[in-house]
């Protein structure tokens, strides 16, 4: 199954955050967007769906915590460890690629 690339590096950008420690959704979020300089964002009701799919591809593990306001706190799986380290790679190389075909003086 072919997926779009925003889809694709919107899933490895919430498993990196979650490869330097569990968070809740809200802090996946900022830490994307504080990391990215802004240049990540996600819009309200895209980043649940994405939680959600890759914990029931066991990617990611999801524990709830506190009384009254409860808060799921997200962490990543080994499964999780390897698409992420395999997706890296991946996107490393189609944007080497793309660069590539866009000129010659763009790959460093």
């Amino acid at each position: 199954m072919q997926i779009t690339l925003s889809r694709r590096i919107n899933e490895l950008l919430v498993l990196a955050v979650l490869e330097a420690a569990p968070a809740h959704g809200y802090q996946i979020a900022l830490s994307v967007e504080e990391r990215s300089g802004g240049l990540f964002v996600f819009q309200h009701g895209t980043l649940y769906p994405i939680l959600h799919r890759l914990e029931a591809e066991a990617k990611l593990r999801g524990e709830w915590h506190g009384e009254g306001r409860r808060r799921k706190t997200y962490h990543i799986t080994a499964a999780g460890r390897a698409t992420l380290q395999a997706g890296a790679a991946e996107l490393e190389e189609q944007f080497r690629v793309l660069l590539q075909l866009l000129g010659p003086n763009r790959v460093a």
